[in-house]
Order: structure tokens, then C-alpha cells, then sequence
């Protein structure tokens, strides 16, 4: 339990080279999400403007000591308009990132995801978890556990190639990706096995890319060395796992969540495939987690600003 927090640590030490991304918060008006957004002001990972109703955020900042005094505030009525509202600073180009407030995550998505709003990209739209696991010596991502429910083999190809992106944006070459089930042999009767197998066959063709993939895999032989060496599974990936791709949104859920619960581990949230990162934190993260969903953000739209500076050179 030593290594708690040295993933997270190591993560926000990059942040500190980067300039601080413009962030709409949607709906700060709690003391969590506002204190949350003036934290990360304050590391110098975002450059916030927040969107809510100015008496509500105002007078949460008086009450909880939060200097709020240097941030932009755009008045709203309600948490559905403060949604409409920071998404369209993001669709305007007038921030890079948007950042959950105290409102509903089905509302700032229902936002996100209209077609009018222009967020939304040929890719399919999904959850990462960056999970700061203290038993182990890595950081691991753990995608879907909260955007798709029960995803297509189609959706999955999207969902992989998120996280591969995310790994890279995070300055990992060539991630590991696990494709998990609860067996490691392939069987008609268990679905996630013959989809595991068709998406390390699409990679092998260069249809998900940057990654190395392999499964199906078992969770203890994704990510333990010597389950995969009992079982004698000859694996780059077997034992080593970045990243986790579950079946479908139940199992990532009870994943990430039973890592959190029993194994002291901290999830900084990320939701990937619009035009922008989507920073998504809870009332139940710690002052770290909040922190590290910030500086993953600011990481993938970072990379995202130099892969266009490449573009137009």
C-alpha cells in the first residue's frame, strides 16, 4: 500500500510542463466539483470557466473559502442549461475540455451526444477508468465500465482504439490490451470469447492500431505473470495488461469498482471519442482522483494539439 497515489503523482508531475487547457466546468455547485476545478486551477493543469447559476457557485465559494475571484462565470438558469451551455463553448473552440459538475452524467452527455452540438466524431463515444492500483506496478485502464452497456463487436473495435489513443496520450508505447472473459480458450457458447478472438484478428490487419492485443484472457492471467505461467498461456500481453477491455459494462463496473472498494485503488474518470476530453469525477473521489481525471484530460488534449500542429506542418 506504499505505491498508493505513485502512479497519480508521477501522472501530474507531467501535467506541470503542460499550459493550463481551457475547461468549461458544467454546474460546479457543489463543494466537491468546485473545489475539484479551482485544485487543478491551482496545479496548473486547467484554466476553468465555470457554468452554472452565479449565486449558487458564488455562494458556495464563500462558504467552503474557495477563491474563485480569477474565473470566468457564465450565468445559467439550471443544470440542463449549464450543460447546453459549457458544450457550446466547447463546440465554439473556446475551451478544450469539459469537466463534470454536480449535475447528472446523462445530462451533460445527452448535450454532447446531439448531432447540432458537433462534438460528436465517427468514433464511438466511451468511458476509460485510469486506476492507480497500489499492488501493482502500473497504472491500468479499465474500459467500458460506464458509457456502453452492452457493446457490438463494431463498438468494441471503437472502444479498444479509445484506450490505445488514451495509453499513448499518457506516454505509453505499444500498450498491452487484454481483451477479457471469464476463460481464456475460445468457445461458441461464450460470446465475449469468439468477439476477443475477432478483435486480435482485426488488429493483426491493422483495423485497431498502436496496441498489442490478445485474448480472450481470464482477469487473473491478464494481469498476473505467474497465473499466466500456470496455465501456460505464451502471451506478450498474458500477465502484463494495460489495459482491460471487458465484455460489457456491468463487468467493468464491478471491476473497477471492487479494485476501488477492496484494493484501496483510486479510478480517474475519462470519457473519449467526442471532440474534446470529458472529465468525469464523483462526490466520493478523493482530492488525488479529481486531480488525475484533470491531468488525463489535459495529457489526451495535449496530444490532441500537437497531432494537429503535425497536421497543418
Amino acid at each position: 500500500m506504499a505505491q498508493k497515489h505513485e502512479k497519480y503523482q508521477q501522472l501530474l508531475a507531467r501535467c506541470r510542463t503542460l499550459a493550463p487547457l481551457p475547461t468549461a466546468v458544467a454546474h460546479p455547485c457543489d463543494e466537491s466539483s468546485l473545489r475539484g476545478a479551482v485544485e487543478a486551477s491551482q496545479l496548473g493543469i486547467i484554466a476553468p470557466t465555470l457554468v452554472g447559476p452565479r449565486a449558487r457557485i458564488e455562494a458556495i465559494a464563500r462558504q467552503y473559502g474557495l477563491d474563485i475571484s480569477r474565473f470566468p462565470i457564465v450565468d445559467t438558469p439550471h443544470s440542463h442549461a449549464s450543460a447546453e451551455a459549457a458544450v457550446r463553448l466547447a463546440s465554439e473552440g473556446k475551451v478544450e475540455m469539459l469537466m463534470k459538475g454536480s449535475l447528472h452524467t446523462d445530462e451533460l452527455m445527452t448535450e454532447v451526444l446531439r448531432k447540432e452540438a458537433g462534438l460528436r466524431t465517427a468514433r464511438r463515444i466511451s468511458h476509460c477508468f485510469v486506476m492507480d492500483v497500489p499492488a501493482l506496478d502500473r497504472a491500468i485502464i479499465i474500459t467500458d465500465a460506464a458509457i456502453n452497456i452492452f457493446p457490438t463487436l463494431e463498438e468494441k473495435v471503437d472502444i479498444v482504439q479509445n484506450a490505445i489513443d488514451l495509453a499513448a496520450a499518457l506516454g505509453l508505447k505499444s500498450p498491452k490490451v487484454a481483451i477479457l472473459s471469464a476463460m481464456e480458450t475460445v468457445s461458441p457458447k461464450v460470446p465475449s470469447t469468439v468477439e476477443a478472438a475477432a478483435l486480435c484478428k482485426m488488429a493483426e490487419r491493422g483495423q485497431i492500431t498502436g496496441g498489442i492485443l490478445d485474448g480472450p484472457l481470464a482477469l487473473d492471467n491478464a494481469i498476473n505473470l505467474s497465473a499466466a505461467k500456470i496455465k501456460q498461456i505464451d502471451s506478450p500481453v498474458a500477465g502484463q495488461a494495460d489495459i482491460l477491455v471487458v465484455p460489457d459494462l456491468e463487468a467493468g463496473n464491478m471491476l473497477a469498482k471492487s479494485l476501488s472498494f477492496m484494493a484501496e485503488a483510486d479510478a480517474a474518470g475519462i470519457v473519449l471519442g467526442a471532440r474534446v476530453p470529458i472529465i468525469l469525477t464523483s462526490r466520493a473521489d478523493s482530492v488525488t482522483t479529481r486531480l488525475a481525471s484533470c491531468g488525463v484530460a489535459a495529457l489526451v488534449a495535449n496530444a490532441r494539439r500537437e497531432a494537429a500542429t503535425r497536421a497543418v506542418a
